[in-house]
């Protein structure tokens, strides 16, 4: 065992604040990575105030953190796919019991005894729960690393392993491809990333918003089209149009006047998460055979498939790099949306 530095929160109530952490030493099948970036994502914001008590209540120390990228420095006697020196990834899960059915389909993000990064019991006993990226370092079984194509900016990568992995998953399943209409429902951090994946697939991409002022950066980042959701006059227009539809909004909000926007046997597929329960008429749903759908991350082969997608497309995250000094800034710029469009740390700032 050794210690690494991180930034922790003691209470939920706590800043995050310098701390030393305990990390294993490397088993035969473990990968040890140097942190090179950590993104931000709003879950660790949610995980540190513990504001999912009573779905996840937060273990205090709390080291978040499930956008990470590096490089390997070690690895175990085991490990066949990586050696020092090379350019890897952690992103959302760091072990499953690989027995289960989902497990047996590369499922592993749906397995019912998946590792999170941080947060969940740590079977090592290393510490009474695993820490994340907001790290030096980190140790983890090769299964769970993932290689980083070589031409892609490095603290554009690291979003990729929650919100690009988030957005490309649906897309993938779901069959956006050349000629379709694809339909991407707010435009911040995963919304932006679906826009750049819908453009790479060939679709005609178009942002749903309410904010017109977002018109511009969604051409930008490759949109085709863009509607303001709040002028009934254009959502009207392209009723029953839509092949897809993805809904990245977190906050509540209505679903009918976007399930009324696809056409037969469209499919809606949420990837926000309001906190309160969604009500929708049945008939938005009966009327065109239209599917409601759900979906979190991916499994790791996906993951894998989606980075290795990106370093053929060039398509990184939108980032504004900060030193982890300045992490408790970053997450209240995150809650007024201040931010175009995902956090990173450059976790080199920890040695200072």
């Amino acid at each position: 065992m050794h210690n690494a530095k991180a930034f922790s929160a003691a209470s939920a109530q706590s800043p995050l604040a310098a701390d030393s952490i305990p990390r294993r030493e490397p088993t035969p099948s473990d990968v040890q990575i140097e942190i090179l970036f950590c993104g931000i994502c709003h879950s660790d914001l949610h995980q540190v105030r513990d504001e999912w008590h009573s779905v996840a209540p937060t273990v205090y120390p709390c080291v978040p953190g499930h956008e990470i990228v590096g490089r390997v420095t070690h690895v175990g006697s085991a490990v066949s796919q990586f050696k020092p020196g090379d350019l890897a990834a952690v992103g959302c899960l760091v072990d499953s019991d690989r027995e289960c059915p989902q497990c047996r389909k590369d499922l592993e993000n749906m397995c019912p005894n998946m590792t999170l990064t941080y947060n969940s019991p740590d079977k090592h006993g290393t510490a009474p729960v695993t820490y994340g990226g907001y790290s030096d370092s980190i140790v983890v079984d090769e299964h769970f690393v993932l290689s980083v194509p070589e031409n892609l900016e490095l603290a554009g990568v690291a979003p990729l392993l929650c919100a690009g992995i988030t957005t490309y998953s649906p897309m993938k399943r779901f069959g956006v491809t050349t000629g379709q209409k694809v339909g991407v429902v707010g435009l911040g951090g995963l919304g932006h990333m679906g826009v750049k994946f819908a453009h790479a697939f060939g679709a005609n991409t178009v942002v749903i918003t309410t904010s017109e002022h977002k018109k511009e950066d969604a051409l930008r980042l490759g949109a085709n089209e863009v509607i303001i959701s709040k002028n009934p006059a254009e959502m009207e227009k392209h009723a029953g149009t839509f092949d897809f539809i993805l809904d990245t909004v977190s906050a509540k909000h209505d679903l009918d006047p976007y399930l009324h926007l696809l056409a037969g046997d469209g499919t809606l597929t949420l990837v926000g998460a309001p906190e309160e329960p969604i009500s929708l008429s049945a008939f938005s749903l009966l009327f065109g055979r239209r599917r409601l759908a759900g979906s979190l991350i991916g499994g790791i082969a996906e993951t894998q498939e989606m980075l290795d997608f990106c370093g053929k497309n060039n398509i990184t995250a939108d980032v504004e790099i900060v030193p982890i000094q300045q992490v408790n800034e970053a997450y209240d710029r995150l809650l007024k949306s201040d931010v175009k469009y995902r956090f990173c740390i450059d976790m080199a700032s920890l040695k200072d």
